[in-house]
């Protein structure tokens, strides 16, 4: 269990996470003296979400269909404001289909 002293230190750099890939790497090198483990876990989210969103976005924004390209941005959209929403009220809870597969890819990040 996370401890309230944790949360609270690491919430800013977890906010900050979900702000574009700058803001990853802004978030971890703010949490590097802090150590927080609640920050750590929304940069693991966020980062995949973040790589995720470029890697799907390139191919899918060859399709030349604006539904299925609204259908992404909705998606990651939705993603993201779960992501968000979820390190402002100081939860840890993985964003749904991905988060526990980023929690595993990317668990060096520590």
């Amino acid at each position: 269990m996370i401890e309230n002293h944790d949360i609270k230190s690491g919430k800013t750099s977890a906010l900050i996470s979900y702000f574009w890939l700058m803001g990853v790497l802004i978030a971890y090198l703010t949490n590097t003296d802090k150590k927080s483990q609640f920050a750590y876990f929304h940069i693991r989210q966020s980062l995949g979400l973040w790589l995720s969103c470029i890697a799907l976005g390139y191919p899918i924004g060859h399709f030349d269909n604006w539904q299925i390209t609204i259908s992404f941005w909705i998606a990651f959209g939705t993603l993201f404001i779960y992501g968000f929403s979820t390190a402002l009220s100081g939860k840890m809870t993985p964003i749904p289909l991905v988060g526990k597969f980023y929690q595993t890819a990317f668990k060096k990040i520590q």
